[in-house]
Protein backbone atom coordinates (compact mmCIF):
# COMPACT_ATOMS: atom_id res chain seq x y z
CA UNK A 1 0.00 0.00 0.00
CA UNK A 2 1.45 3.24 -0.72
CA UNK A 3 0.83 5.92 1.91
CA UNK A 4 1.40 9.71 2.04
CA UNK A 5 1.35 10.96 5.75
CA UNK A 6 2.11 14.34 6.57
CA UNK A 7 2.07 15.97 10.09
CA UNK A 8 1.98 20.04 10.05
CA UNK A 9 1.07 20.47 13.74
CA UNK A 10 4.55 22.03 14.83
CA UNK A 11 6.90 24.62 13.26
CA UNK A 12 8.27 22.14 11.26
CA UNK A 13 5.63 19.74 8.40
CA UNK A 14 7.03 17.04 7.74
CA UNK A 15 5.83 14.50 5.14
CA UNK A 16 7.16 10.87 3.61
CA UNK A 17 5.96 8.85 1.13
CA UNK A 18 5.88 5.20 2.37
CA UNK A 19 5.22 1.97 0.43
CA UNK A 20 4.34 -1.14 2.20
CA UNK A 21 6.86 -0.14 5.41
CA UNK A 22 9.84 1.35 3.22
CA UNK A 23 10.01 4.98 3.08
CA UNK A 24 10.24 6.25 -0.38
CA UNK A 25 11.23 9.66 0.56
CA UNK A 26 10.88 12.10 3.44
CA UNK A 27 10.49 15.85 3.77
CA UNK A 28 10.78 18.85 6.46
CA UNK A 29 9.79 22.01 5.65
CA UNK A 30 6.71 24.44 6.76
CA UNK A 31 3.05 23.72 6.84
CA UNK A 32 2.68 26.05 4.16
CA UNK A 33 4.56 24.31 1.59
CA UNK A 34 2.85 20.39 2.23
CA UNK A 35 1.43 20.04 -1.05
CA UNK A 36 5.03 21.56 -2.66
CA UNK A 37 6.75 18.30 -0.62
CA UNK A 38 3.66 15.84 -2.31
CA UNK A 39 4.76 16.75 -5.01
CA UNK A 40 8.18 16.76 -4.53
CA UNK A 41 8.08 13.23 -3.12
CA UNK A 42 6.49 11.57 -5.84
CA UNK A 43 8.46 13.12 -8.26
CA UNK A 44 11.66 11.53 -6.13
CA UNK A 45 9.82 8.26 -6.11
CA UNK A 46 8.68 8.30 -9.62
CA UNK A 47 5.12 8.07 -8.81
CA UNK A 48 1.85 9.13 -10.02
CA UNK A 49 -0.74 10.77 -7.41
CA UNK A 50 -3.08 8.42 -8.84
CA UNK A 51 -1.07 5.46 -7.31
CA UNK A 52 -1.42 7.05 -3.53
CA UNK A 53 -3.77 4.71 -1.89
CA UNK A 54 -4.09 6.29 1.56
CA UNK A 55 -2.97 9.41 3.72
CA UNK A 56 -2.23 9.47 7.35
CA UNK A 57 -1.86 13.13 8.72
CA UNK A 58 -1.27 14.27 11.87
CA UNK A 59 -3.83 15.34 14.30
CA UNK A 60 -1.89 17.07 16.82
CA UNK A 61 -2.10 18.58 19.30
CA UNK A 62 -0.24 21.71 18.31
CA UNK A 63 -0.53 24.96 16.74
CA UNK A 64 -4.50 25.05 16.07
CA UNK A 65 -3.41 27.19 12.46
CA UNK A 66 -1.40 23.99 11.88
CA UNK A 67 -3.47 21.51 12.87
CA UNK A 68 -6.34 22.85 10.63
CA UNK A 69 -3.86 23.23 7.71
CA UNK A 70 -3.05 19.61 7.65
CA UNK A 71 -6.95 18.69 8.08
CA UNK A 72 -7.89 20.27 5.31
CA UNK A 73 -5.14 19.03 3.20
CA UNK A 74 -6.19 15.72 3.76
CA UNK A 75 -9.45 16.46 3.27
CA UNK A 76 -8.79 18.14 0.11
CA UNK A 77 -6.56 15.13 -1.00
CA UNK A 78 -8.46 12.36 -0.31
CA UNK A 79 -11.72 13.83 -2.01
CA UNK A 80 -9.66 14.52 -5.23
CA UNK A 81 -7.78 10.93 -5.31
CA UNK A 82 -11.00 9.12 -4.14
CA UNK A 83 -8.67 7.33 -0.93
CA UNK A 84 -9.23 6.76 2.91
CA UNK A 85 -7.28 8.67 5.65
CA UNK A 86 -6.25 7.96 9.30
CA UNK A 87 -5.81 10.49 11.51
CA UNK A 88 -2.61 10.01 14.07
CA UNK A 89 -1.59 11.39 17.01
CA UNK A 90 1.70 14.08 16.99
CA UNK A 91 2.53 12.92 19.84
CA UNK A 92 1.88 9.47 19.66
CA UNK A 93 4.68 9.84 16.10
CA UNK A 94 7.38 11.69 18.31
CA UNK A 95 7.02 8.65 20.61
CA UNK A 96 7.74 6.57 18.11
CA UNK A 97 10.36 7.79 16.62
CA UNK A 98 12.21 7.12 19.69
CA UNK A 99 10.81 4.72 21.58
CA UNK A 100 10.56 5.31 25.40
CA UNK A 101 11.58 8.57 24.82
CA UNK A 102 8.83 11.32 26.74
CA UNK A 103 7.10 13.65 23.85
CA UNK A 104 7.13 17.01 24.62
CA UNK A 105 5.37 19.66 21.94
CA UNK A 106 5.20 23.51 22.26
CA UNK A 107 2.37 24.33 23.26
CA UNK A 108 3.02 27.87 23.28
CA UNK A 109 1.78 30.66 25.94
CA UNK A 110 4.07 29.14 28.54
CA UNK A 111 2.96 25.72 28.22
CA UNK A 112 3.81 21.96 26.57
CA UNK A 113 1.71 19.20 24.94
CA UNK A 114 2.43 15.76 26.51
CA UNK A 115 1.93 12.32 25.99
CA UNK A 116 1.73 10.87 29.74
CA UNK A 117 -0.70 8.07 30.09
CA UNK A 118 -2.98 10.18 28.15
CA UNK A 119 -2.50 13.71 25.80
CA UNK A 120 -2.69 16.35 27.95
CA UNK A 121 -1.27 19.95 27.74
CA UNK A 122 0.50 21.71 31.28
CA UNK A 123 3.35 24.17 32.13
CA UNK A 124 6.59 22.56 32.10
CA UNK A 125 7.34 23.22 35.64
CA UNK A 126 4.27 20.19 36.83
CA UNK A 127 5.47 18.31 34.21
CA UNK A 128 7.45 15.40 35.99
CA UNK A 129 9.53 13.15 34.76
CA UNK A 130 11.84 10.58 36.46
CA UNK A 131 15.81 11.08 36.85
CA UNK A 132 17.18 10.42 33.17
CA UNK A 133 14.08 10.44 31.04
CA UNK A 134 14.58 11.31 27.71
CA UNK A 135 12.32 14.04 26.17
CA UNK A 136 12.10 14.96 22.39
CA UNK A 137 9.88 17.17 20.60
CA UNK A 138 9.85 21.04 20.50
CA UNK A 139 8.73 21.76 24.09
CA UNK A 140 11.76 19.78 24.99
CA UNK A 141 14.03 21.93 22.72
CA UNK A 142 12.24 25.24 24.21
CA UNK A 143 12.15 24.19 28.05
CA UNK A 144 15.64 21.90 27.98
CA UNK A 145 17.10 23.97 30.72
CA UNK A 146 13.91 23.42 33.32
CA UNK A 147 13.62 19.74 32.17
CA UNK A 148 16.91 19.00 32.55
CA UNK A 149 17.55 20.54 35.94
CA UNK A 150 14.66 18.36 36.66
CA UNK A 151 16.84 15.13 35.77
CA UNK A 152 15.40 14.86 32.05
CA UNK A 153 18.33 13.86 29.06
CA UNK A 154 17.65 16.33 25.84
CA UNK A 155 19.02 15.13 23.05
CA UNK A 156 21.00 17.94 20.90
CA UNK A 157 19.27 20.67 18.88
CA UNK A 158 18.59 19.93 15.13
CA UNK A 159 18.29 16.09 16.23
CA UNK A 160 15.79 14.56 14.00
CA UNK A 161 14.15 12.94 17.08
CA UNK A 162 12.62 16.44 18.13
CA UNK A 163 10.29 15.82 14.85
CA UNK A 164 7.20 14.06 14.68
CA UNK A 165 7.83 12.13 11.22
CA UNK A 166 5.73 11.52 8.82
CA UNK A 167 7.34 7.74 8.60
CA UNK A 168 5.95 6.77 11.78
CA UNK A 169 2.47 8.66 10.86
CA UNK A 170 2.42 6.04 7.83
CA UNK A 171 3.60 3.15 10.79
CA UNK A 172 1.05 3.86 12.98
CA UNK A 173 -1.96 4.47 10.82
CA UNK A 174 -4.83 2.18 10.92
CA UNK A 175 -8.25 2.64 10.52
CA UNK A 176 -8.55 4.08 7.56
CA UNK A 177 -11.87 5.81 6.64
CA UNK A 178 -13.30 8.89 5.38
CA UNK A 179 -10.85 11.97 5.50
CA UNK A 180 -13.95 14.47 6.95
CA UNK A 181 -14.01 11.75 10.14
CA UNK A 182 -10.74 12.07 11.03
CA UNK A 183 -10.55 14.41 13.77
CA UNK A 184 -8.39 17.34 15.19
CA UNK A 185 -6.72 16.29 19.08
CA UNK A 186 -7.36 19.98 20.99
CA UNK A 187 -6.30 19.97 24.08
CA UNK A 188 -7.60 23.60 24.83
CA UNK A 189 -9.83 26.32 23.41
CA UNK A 190 -8.55 28.02 20.39
CA UNK A 191 -7.80 31.87 21.27
CA UNK A 192 -10.86 32.93 18.76
CA UNK A 193 -13.52 30.60 20.89
CA UNK A 194 -12.44 32.40 23.98
CA UNK A 195 -14.93 34.91 25.23
CA UNK A 196 -13.93 37.47 27.57
CA UNK A 197 -16.21 38.14 30.63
Amino acid sequence: MLILAFDTATDVATSALVSDGEVLGERSSRASTVLEDVDALLRQASAQTREIEALAVGTGPGSFTGVRIGLATARGLAFALGVPAAGVSTLDALAAGFPGALPVVDARRGEVFVLKDEPRVLEPGELEVPNGTVCVGSGAVRYRALLEAAGAEIPPDGDERHLPRARFHAQLAHDFGPADEVEPLYLRVPDADKTTE
